[in-house]
């Protein structure tokens, strides 16, 4: 048996902050706000797991208003995500996402950040899928106002 989730996360640029995609810092003169680490590429991954095993979003299993998740690391979340996904008897079969910002540039991090996820869900590097995109200038990505992340993620029976 086959499932699909998908996931979106966005938030959006702060002062003071770290830059935290997938678990690596990407060094940028801003970072991204939130409760946790804020690091929307994993929000979306998370989110998209949930999904396809029927539980509810990252933000009612991991809520902001639950000072536990305050500066939390995202990996934290994605770790809990995935002992749920195998407690319900499923694993990942592969996961797909596109970062969209205008800036930072991402391309040179995507391997770092490949390896680090695939890393955790204990899957081999060519089963993620990192992309990085623009807006063309468009919406409050296109103005680098924050960043955007899409996830897809494919788990199977075990």
């Amino acid at each position: 048996m086959y499932r699909i989730g998908i996931g979106y996360d966005v938030h959006k640029f702060a002062q003071g902050r770290k830059l935290i995609l997938g678990g690596v810092e990407i060094p940028f003169e801003l970072g991204l706000e939130g409760h946790s680490d804020a690091d929307v590429l994993t929000h979306s991954i998370c989110d998209a797991i949930l999904g396809a095993i029927g539980e509810p979003d990252i933000g009612t299993k991991f809520p902001d208003s639950s000072p536990e998740y305050k500066g939390i690391s995202s990996l934290i979340l994605f770790k809990e995500t995935l002992t749920l996904c195998k407690s319900k008897g499923f694993e990942i079969a592969n996961l797909d996402t596109v970062l969209v910002c205008e800036k930072p540039k991402i391309g040179k991090y995507i391997s770092k950040i490949k390896e680090r996820l695939a890393s955790i869900a204990e899957i081999s590097k060519d089963r993620v899928g990192i992309k990085a995109t623009t807006s063309e200038g468009l919406g409050f990505t296109g103005r680098v106002e924050g960043i955007a992340s899409h996830a897809v993620v494919l788990v199977t029976k075990i």
